[in-house]
């Protein structure tokens, strides 16, 4: 199901009192650069569609959320932005993505991952130092392996990017592991958007942690957005009304509905966005 990015025009003078930060933000988003766009994409397991002609458009400085009930395709979705997919010996697609106008399939796929890095669902980092995690994702990048000395400056602005340096500053030769989840969910952000990726995709990013852990990872979120275009995968509606400016609706497989977080859970068009969002089913 092919749909066409929300336009909302804007009268003159102040805006109506129920036009929020959010729907602003939305708008403004559309007004920026695009970095992706998707065209009619479908994605097959053995034959099997889970996702169905999926189109939209990812803009620089948006946060964009995936939300639906378990098995609705959102994950699918997010995995083929990076072509995560593909690693999948039965899945198959159709369709087209670009990023920045060029095919996603014409592009190196490690190189496609180092501009549109991913953090999944649950913590991973690697079993070695603080450093070395977010080193890593660095000396993969570069065709000469550069010394530490070289990198110390760029994983301390990955870590202060991630809000985690102050809290590691003493010791980032002390092992990964050692830290807490949500230590370790930051950690993985820092190491993901070392590279300087155009876009950053989030698998359930907070599903794992608890409460004050979200709170700091949806705040470093809202950060991020200024920076780069977030995708954000999210069972959780509140969280999706929290931190996107758009918010698409999956449902087995269909791309429903996309539009501004006010509009899409005050006032949706269709009425299995009406149903999910009431939790008619889930």
């Amino acid at each position: 199901m092919s749909i066409d990015p929300l336009i909302i025009d804007r009268p003159e003078g102040p805006p109506a009192p129920h036009v929020t930060s959010n729907t602003l933000r939305a708008v403004a988003s559309q007004t920026r650069p695009e970095r992706m766009r998707l065209s009619d994409i479908s994605v097959f397991y053995d034959g099997v569609p889970a996702v169905r002609q999926a189109s939209l458009s990812i803009h620089q400085g948006e946060v964009l959320a995936l939300i639906g009930p378990s098995g609705c395709g959102k994950t699918t979705l997010l995995r083929t932005l990076n072509r995560l997919t593909e690693l999948t010996p039965n899945a198959s697609h159709s369709g087209r993505i670009t990023l920045d106008g060029d095919d996603i399939h014409e592009l190196e796929d490690t190189r496609l991952r180092t501009r549109v890095s991913m953090v999944f669902q649950q913590p991973n980092p690697f079993p070695m130092s603080i450093f070395d995690n977010v080193a890593f994702a660095l000396r993969e990048q570069s065709r000469r392996r550069p010394r530490r000395r070289e990198l110390e400056p760029l994983v301390t602005q990955a870590l202060q990017r991630a809000g985690l340096y102050d809290e590691v500053r003493d010791n980032l030769d002390r092992p990964a592991l050692r830290l807490s989840g949500g230590q370790q969910q930051r950690l993985c952000i820092a190491r993901a958007i070392a590279t300087e990726p155009e876009i950053l995709l989030m698998d359930e990013p907070c599903s794992a942690l608890d409460p004050r852990s979200t709170a700091v990872i949806e705040k470093l979120i809202l950060q991020l957005r200024s920076e780069l275009a977030v995708v954000i995968v999210t069972h959780n509606l509140q969280q999706a009304r929290r931190v996107a400016d758009r918010v698409a609706f999956m449902y087995l497989g269909d791309l429903v509905e996309l539009g501004t977080a006010d509009q899409l859970f005050d006032a949706p068009r269709e009425e299995r966005t009406r149903d999910y969002i009431a939790g008619a089913f889930g």
